[in-house]
């Protein structure tokens, strides 16, 4: 799963620190999430997609697998 997460963020003018503590999780979650390195509970993306005032879909790109 892709994600803007990173995008949205920075176009915002918020830091990675504020966005982990306005959500309840680390930096390096946040880290993760933007790296594509960890994918989030459907709970945490709802919280990010409120957060910005968004829906998942804005922020969360799924792509299906071949197979």
């Amino acid at each position: 799963m892709k994600n803007r997460l990173e995008e949205i963020r920075k176009d915002r003018g918020i830091r990675q620190e504020e966005l982990a503590l306005a959500l309840g999780v680390s930096r390096q979650t946040i880290g993760s999430l933007e790296n594509g390195r960890y994918n989030p509970s459907i709970i945490l993306a709802f919280k990010i997609a409120r957060y910005f005032g968004m829906q998942i879909e804005d922020i969360f790109i799924y792509e299906e697998e071949d197979g």
